[in-house]
């Protein structure tokens, strides 16, 4: 039987907040055994309170001792419980137990008393214990299921839109967005409830001592309300721009820093930093109006009881002066009002913190139900390795937000086994040309096909594992040097390691190093220099045994001397196999077996390098300059 997907149902909710809450019935067990313990504990609570009457009566002066005095308890409770004799039955204290009780020592009988209400109190706190443990064990496991799911949705979706709206914005999602919105569900399972339930406990028994003391304290509830959803929606909108401000902020600190070369070189650490100041002062603004309605709505609730209460004894005093109404009633059931006040009370602040977790939910859904890229859909077929050509059929690609293409019906076949360059001035489409064929976008007209397949039709991981990529950038991950060579090809031998890393110029200075092929890699590559981020790169796609090797400015950062070894290299390698060069270094591409010189998104010219000298000014200016 498959297993139930947790999420299942967030997409159809209306709110994204409460269909996590939703979500958290997926551990329907543990949930079910929270409540019961939720439930038990407001029960010791309830009985605690109603069994203080015999207490306060025994306190107040009774003359009764204390048996008699619960059996009037009992009177009284079945008299309140009437419509329902058997919840009243089931509520009354065993008469066995009253019979065990000594008569005539009021002391004595007290003491047990007070003893059975300490151990219910304890039993109460096991259960509250219990409740919490088993709430926050629920939470937890539902926002790791969340940021899990989120953070698989930006890897399965089109890298075109995690490019555009930015990586660390998505980050931030994951990250802060969750332990938001985890916020929230913890309020809602492990706070809110339990808090409801005493208030609803308190309410309850206070009603049981005198329900005309209880029913005026309802007047306030309206009152309450109003407050507390005015709050909680100044709240809630104060917070969605402060999280969107939170994570332009992570931008804006990361890029500063992960460049903190260039920041420091072109004196612009002023600038750098007056940018941050500038974002950083607008989420204090808004994080300044959440305190701001949080900080007023406990004074608000606070006055307005200490108002209801004035009014009561106002209003009660009368009965009780005149007979009307026990003291001990009155007592307790404004004693019953005040726990259920207290338990209500936090849920002017549970519901604020409800309404700041609700924009978190809203933008890491949008990630979790992220559609994923079409060529990650299980019904494709395998593309089969290539081995005869790749074409461009009438290829167009507009981004989304530009005016003008970025390629124009570009059409052009390449022959399998053949070392073929793109060279234009910047912004001319190369690169936006080799995306197409690795399909991390797709065109917007015109398709792409190896072998004849169209390889939209077919599944892109088996596309991708016949694909060496090495791009200007090269990125390389927290491990070591041979993690960072096997990404990728996990399977791969320590051997097969080694041979890529000799054919890519790179195993001499990794043998220096004082842990060779062991050793750890600082965060984005910071330990080493960039040509040698560049030769692990290249080694990296060497270990895949490509068909299709894609070199994107791929020894721009390598001097002339490792240049030419690497160049000979990927000669004796591309053997066999379709090599596909950007490059500005002309002496990179000298001698491919075909050029094609782009401008403006078309290609303008085609030849061998002799050929386009002779017949391409765009061509001879691009030599001239190098």
């Amino acid at each position: 039987m498959p297993r139930r997907d947790r999420f299942a149902s967030l997409a159809a909710a209306r709110d994204p907040f409460w269909g996590f809450v939703r979500c958290l019935w997926h551990e329907r067990g543990k949930v079910v055994l929270c409540l019961i313990f939720a439930l038990f504990s407001g029960a010791t609570l309830g009985a605690g309170m109603v069994g203080a009457s015999p207490v306060f009566d025994a306190i107040l002066g009774a003359k009764k001792d204390l048996p008699t005095l619960l059996n009037e308890l009992n009177a009284k409770i079945a008299q309140s419980l009437s419509l329902v004799p058997w919840l009243g039955d089931t509520l009354q204290v065993p008469q066995s137990w009253i019979r065990a009780l000594p008569a005539g020592e009021p002391f004595v009988a007290l003491a047990w008393v007070l003893g059975a209400l300490v151990a219910l109190t304890i039993l109460g706190a096991i259960a509250n214990f219990a409740y919490t443990y088993l709430a926050f064990t629920i939470v937890n496991t539902t926002v790791a299921s969340a940021r899990q799911r989120a953070f698989r949705g930006v890897l399965r979706s089109p890298a075109l839109g995690v490019m555009q709206g930015g990586a660390l914005d998505a980050v931030s999602r994951i990250v802060n967005d969750s332990a938001q919105m985890g916020n929230g569900l913890a309020t809602v399972l492990s706070k809110a409830i339990i808090q409801l339930l005493k208030g609803i406990v308190g309410f309850l028994a206070a009603l049981f001592f005198s329900w005309k003391v209880t029913l005026i304290a309802i007047v306030v509830l309206p009152v309450l309300y109003t407050i507390i959803r005015k709050l909680g929606k100044r709240v809630r909108r104060s917070s969605e721009r402060a999280l969107e401000g939170q994570a332009r902020l992570t931008s804006v600190a990361a890029e500063a820093l992960q460049g903190v070369r260039v920041v420091k070189s072109n004196n612009a650490e002023t600038r750098a930093s007056a940018t941050f100041h500038r974002i950083n002062q607008g989420v204090l603004r808004e994080l300044s109006k959440v305190r701001t309605a949080r900080a007023i709505a406990s004074p608000l609730t606070e006055t307005l009881a200490i108002i209801v209460l004035c009014c009561m004894v106002l209003a009660v005093g009368k009965a009780v002066l005149a007979g009307g109404l026990a003291p001990r009633d009155f007592i307790l059931a404004i004693i019953s009002l005040a726990v259920a006040g207290a338990s209500i009370k936090p849920l002017t602040n549970l519901a604020q913190d409800i309404q700041q977790a609700s924009p978190a939910a809203e933008r890491l859904r949008a990630l979790m139900l992220a559609s994923p890229e079409p060529g990650l859909a299980k019904n494709l077929p395998r593309l089969p390795r290539h081995e005869r050509s790749i074409q461009l059929a009438s290829v167009s690609v507009q981004y989304p937000g530009r005016d003008t293409p970025a390629l124009r019906d570009v059409s052009l076949t390449i022959p399998f086994g053949q070392r073929v360059a793109f060279v234009g001035p910047n912004g001319s489409g190369k690169t936006t040309l080799l995306s197409l064929i690795t399909r991390l976008i797709e065109p917007t007209s015109g398709s792409v096909l190896i072998d004849g397949t169209d390889i939209a039709r077919a599944s892109a991981r088996s596309l991708r594992s016949q694909l060496g990529v090495v791009t200007q950038e090269a990125t390389l991950f927290v491990g070591t040097i041979r993690d960072n060579i096997r990404f990728g090809s996990l399977g791969a031998s320590d051997v097969a390691v080694e041979a890529a890393a000799r054919r890519a110029g790179a195993h001499d200075f990794i043998a220096r190093l004082p842990q060779g092929y062991d050793t750890p890699v600082a965060e984005q590559g910071g330990s080493l220099s960039g040509g040698q981020r560049q030769r692990i790169a290249i080694a990296r796609a060497l270990l895949r045994d490509p068909a299709i090797l894609i070199l994107d400015e791929a020894t721009s950062m390598i001097d002339t001397d490792s240049e030419a070894a690497i160049q000979q290299a990927i000669n004796e390698f591309g053997s066999g196999r379709t090599v596909l060069i950007v490059a500005h270094r002309m002496s990179t591409v000298v001698h491919c077996d075909c050029i094609h010189v782009l401008d403006k998104g078309a290609i303008i010219a085609s030849g061998t390098h002799p050929q386009l000298l002779a017949s391409c000014e765009l061509y001879r200016q691009l030599t001239r300059h190098q």
